[in-house]
């Protein structure tokens, strides 16, 4: 199986070994951020620190001005965690080490673009903003994240691109200080947590022949006993108990719609950007055919939202080369995908840290499982976080592969 280890470009820039290192786990490819949230990283082994914090979600690249001059929405660009084309350097180290580089792009999933412009953030039932989720229903939203897809997956050199956040982003968040689990919502919950009543989307659910006010109450009332302890024990027949079939079912629809439409043309700027004759990082394939692949972060269940955008597999797989899964604890959601499309591209995200519940030891056995239930690829999160013992039991587990 093809694998390929995510790395971040502070991992590598200013350490002469980073890239080498990454070479010796045995994988082929490395997954470099090109575009990325704000975070907080260790560094382990580099040279001048131990610790990154990225401020904000940024570009690791200079932007093209003339693509954003006068835009209202555009990327920033980072600051000392990450100045100058820090990507590009990155990159041209890991392809000197024989690794081919694909991008990873970070789209709908921004605090700092929430904080600066409220307006585009998704609004739950109760009036409350989501700074870090741009709702993907408005069109200058949907036009800044397509435009941001297409520049920053298409860097100089990059054989490839996964698209992370292409969807719904919700409730459900990795925020600094959290202080949100004190009633347990279950998956229904979140899922009526997550839907946004501003103004595009009230307009979308008249569209489909609801009225928001009408939703809006809907939900709340729904979600009273939630607040009271009583937690929903479902996934999608609790939503439909508990808004009413009809309305479950009109709520998925539009917002299924919203973010398919958004995937078919973020993907499709994408490829055109790929395909641009002055695009000096584009690879043709030996019979004239494009070969830069665009992969989703991905979840087969339509409703779900986050970074693995929720989808309906054979769609997704219509659109894209691929997905990549998420399968630490289980590869259960390879399945779907594997059934959907023959010869499409399903990677396996295996966590490879001990430290954020990884298991790098079993790394080997897990992966079988996954290749078993149809992952044709693996992904390991993350070559630049783990520990030294961690990229042992990697290398291992990746010969023995």
């Amino acid at each position: 199986m093809k694998a390929s280890a995510f790395v971040y470009p502070w991992d590598v820039v200013g350490d002469p070994d980073a890239a080498r290192r990454i070479a010796d786990l045995g994988v082929q490819q490395v997954t470099l951020a090109a575009a990325y949230h704000s975070t907080r990283a260790l560094t382990p082994r580099h040279p001048r620190h131990r610790v990154v914090t990225a401020g904000h979600a940024a570009v690791l690249y200079p932007v093209d001005e003339q693509r954003w001059r006068g835009r209202e929405l555009r990327p920033y660009e980072a600051g000392d965690w990450a100045p100058g084309d820090a990507y590009g350097r990155a990159a041209a180290a890991l392809a000197e080490a024989g690794l081919e580089v694909h991008t990873w792009v970070v789209l709908a999933h921004n605090s700092r673009l929430g904080a600066e412009h409220p307006d585009t953030c998704v609004v739950n039932a109760y009036g409350d903003r989501y700074p870090w989720a741009p709702c993907i229903a408005q069109p200058p939203t949907r036009a800044y994240l397509t435009d941001l897809a297409a520049e920053a997956a298409t860097r100089p050199g990059a054989r490839g691109t996964e698209l992370e956040s292409l969807g719904w982003y919700g409730l459900a968040h990795l925020h600094a200080h959290d202080k949100t689990g004190g009633v347990a919502l279950g998956e229904a919950g979140q899922y009526l947590m997550s839907l946004c009543f501003c103004p595009s989307c009230r307009d979308g659910y008249a569209e489909r022949g609801l009225d928001a006010d009408k939703l809006n109450a809907t939900v709340r009332a729904a979600l009273e006993p939630v607040w009271r302890g009583q937690v929903p024990d479902g996934d999608w027949s609790t939503v439909e108990r508990m808004l009413g079939a009809e309305t479950a079912t009109a709520t998925r629809a539009y917002r299924d719609a919203t973010a398919r439409s958004l995937q078919e043309t973020a993907v499709a700027a994408v490829r055109a950007a790929a395909r641009t004759p002055n695009a000096s990082n584009v690879p043709i394939a030996p019979n004239g055919q494009e070969s830069f692949q665009v992969l989703l972060h991905a979840d087969p269940s339509s409703h779900h939202c986050g970074a693995n955008a929720g989808v309906e597999p054979a769609h997704i797989l219509s659109v894209a080369d691929g997905v990549v899964v998420p399968c630490t604890g289980g590869a259960d959601l390879v399945r779907p995908f594997a059934r959907a499309a023959a010869g499409a591209v399903v990677a396996a995200n295996l966590t490879v840290v001990r430290g954020m519940g990884g298991s790098p030891d079993t790394l080997a056995a897990d992966a079988r499982a996954a290749r078993d239930l149809g992952a044709t690829e693996l992904r390991l999160y993350h070559a630049g976080l783990a520990s030294d013992e961690d990229l042992a039991a990697v290398a291992e587990a990746v010969r023995e592969l």
